[in-house]
């Protein structure tokens, strides 16, 4: 048995470098992410903004975005228009927008899971030799375990609140999004061909 235990602790404390630099990446791809949400909260805000003015203006007249009109949400209603708004090339289009957004936010979803993850694992290791220093009255052993085991949950529970943080606010944008599509194409299907023919 305690053989058995002697191996599952080498294990473990073999694994604790691993961790540490997984832990290090996982902090880096959520700095970076958090950059990157940042720069595209910008052009968000700009997104909605035309979308609400794409919309009000079909809706109105059937008028289509402007040639100038560069933002992505008046190229995917052209492409649809371009489709005469066909039905079932139209909800592909969504279909596939949707799948684009979804693989989006997997990678930020993946950080917010595996930095608790690694944190818990990076918390947990040094512990068996921090308490064995502790029961052999080496306090600077206990210390230094200590620190990293605090020091590698705060890192894994940072890096998951920014994952969490960007997952929840894109979820909100990409739900917008496929929602104001869904609404042109219903809209277009129940109204828009009437209005084209009363006129």
């Amino acid at each position: 048995m305690d053989y058995i235990t002697q191996i599952l602790n080498w294990i473990s404390m073999g694994l604790l470098l691993p961790t540490i630099i997984l832990l290090l990446f996982a902090m880096a791809g959520a700095l970076f992410a958090l950059g990157s949400f940042i720069a595209q909260s910008i052009s968000m805000l700009h997104e909605k903004q035309n979308a609400r003015r794409i919309i009000k203006n079909f809706c109105d007249s059937t008028t289509l975005p402007e040639e100038q009109d560069k933002c992505l949400f008046a190229r995917l209603v052209k492409k649809m228009a371009k489709d005469n708004f066909n039905q079932l090339k139209c909800e592909k289009l969504i279909s596939d927008l949707k799948s684009e957004y979804d693989r989006d936010l997997e990678k930020v979803k993946f950080i917010t899971k595996i930095g608790p993850m690694l944190g818990l694992m990076g918390t947990l290791i040094p512990m068996g030799p921090a308490l064995a220093g502790l029961a052999s009255g080496n306090i600077e052993s206990m210390a230094y375990n200590m620190q990293i085991a605090f020091a590698t949950t705060v890192v894994g529970c940072f890096a998951a609140g920014i994952g969490l943080l960007i997952y929840s606010v894109k979820k909100h944008w990409y739900n917008d999004e496929i929602n104001n599509l869904i609404y042109l194409l219903e809209w277009q299907i129940n109204y828009g061909n009437n209005k084209n023919q009363n006129q």
